[in-house]
């Protein structure tokens, strides 16, 4: 058990290691197009990488959940980053993109153990008010590697390759799984062991709630945005415009402090009506994407692409930590399982999202990515839309009803 003159440290570290999901995926971004030159292989083949680190993601946290509530959190977690840092160290000594693959797919499945593990810790040790900001933090802090790792990979990339971003993602696992050990702890109070039926009861709970399941709906086309960027932006920037991976990672650092902005003006305003300011915030997004689609037939450069993903991408963010705070924290006597659904479900259907999306419009140019965001964009709006107006409706039938 974790002990108690411990609990702060362990909680530094819990915050730490919420942002590997993104250290994970962003690190080689700028190292996108030389991968494929150097394994010989296509665009989509690399951004295959990207797809089923997401789909193994997701899918393990669906399931880990219910396991960690089950029999606790710091062994398996422990365990998964002594594997996510073998599994770097494989990818960086590898050649073979099929064997990268596979490693991915234990990134995916290791990282769900680790993060899902951190998320109850928080709702394990903390409640209330204190709980909510923590929760609310956790958008922000997550930030932390979508800014850091594309301009930290960007330079890795440039100096030594884009093996030196696995080999930084081997250190920062043998590092943490070091201070794991040193100073955290399990804390879950009691483990009552695997009940699939109470187990699935309670996943039965959760997909029946309405506003649960349209929040992960939300969550998804936030995230979805950043993501769409991530895999066709570097080769927008490095071989549309002829730029460095270098820019392509100083541009991927702007775009993750416009995130971190989008949590930060979140986390200011949670005390706001909770539709009005969504709707509004979708609103705006849509006037910016239809405004990038008709800027590009008159200027197209890394400032123009830049400026107007940067905004897109703060509404995005703000989306996000609204709705993450609000699910996580909607089922608290079931932790794992609310944080594992919640994060797997929406990388599950991110994935298949960002790749069909892709597919069908591939990383040529700016005009491409703002028809890209608009698809991501305009469904979120409208949901948004149809969530407001149902619950104005039930206000104003239980205010009629009191009358």
């Amino acid at each position: 058990m974790l002990k108690k003159q411990n609990e702060r440290l362990a909680t530094w570290l819990a915050f730490a290691l919420i942002p590997l999901p993104g250290f994970a995926t962003d690190i080689y971004i700028p190292s996108l197009p030389n991968m494929g030159r150097d394994l010989h292989t296509g665009s989509l083949e690399v951004q295959l990488t990207l797809t089923l680190f997401l789909v193994s993601y997701g899918l393990s946290q669906i399931f880990i959940g219910s396991i960690l509530d089950s029999y606790g959190r710091y062994k398996f977690s422990t365990w998964a980053i002594v594997f996510f840092t073998l599994a770097s160290l494989c990818i960086a000594l590898t050649d073979n993109i099929y064997l990268i693959y596979v490693m991915r797919v234990i990134h995916g499945i290791t990282v769900a153990i680790i993060v899902v593990a951190k998320r109850a810790f928080f709702v394990d040790r903390f409640e209330g008010t204190r709980l909510k900001n923590y929760l609310s933090l956790f958008t922000i802090i997550w930030s932390a590697g979508p800014i850091l790792a594309p301009f930290l990979g960007g330079y890795l990339e440039s100096l030594f390759g884009w093996y030196a971003n696995f080999y930084f993602l081997a250190v920062y696992g043998a590092i943490f799984c070091v201070l794991e050990l040193m100073y955290s702890g399990e804390t879950l109070k009691i483990a009552a062991g695997f009940q699939l039926r109470r187990v699935v009861k309670v996943y039965v709970e959760m997909l029946k709630t309405t506003d649960f399941t349209l929040g992960v709906l939300m969550l998804c086309f936030a995230y979805a945005m950043v993501m769409i960027y991530n895999m066709t932006g570097p080769y927008i920037i490095e071989h549309h415009l002829g730029l460095s991976p270098t820019t392509a990672g100083n541009a991927s650092f702007i775009l993750g402090m416009a995130w971190m902005l989008g949590g930060f003006i979140g986390k200011a305003t949670i005390g706001k009506p909770f539709y009005k300011k969504l709707l509004l915030n979708g609103g705006l997004q849509v006037f910016f994407a239809v405004l990038m689609i008709i800027s590009v037939g008159y200027v197209s450069n890394l400032y123009s692409l830049v400026f107007f993903a940067f905004i897109l991408h703060v509404g995005a963010g703000f989306t996000y930590n609204n709705y993450f705070t609000y699910c996580l924290s909607r089922f608290p006597k079931n932790a794992g399982i609310a944080g594992g659904l919640t994060g797997g479900s929406v990388y599950i259907i991110l994935s298949v999202f960002t790749y069909g999306i892709i597919a069908h419009i591939p990383a040529k140019d700016e005009a491409n990515l703002s028809y890209s965001y608009l698809i991501l964009i305009l469904p979120s709006f409208l949901l948004m839309w149809y969530i407001y107006n149902r619950q104005r409706r039930q206000l104003i039938s239980k205010d009629m009803q009191q009358v």
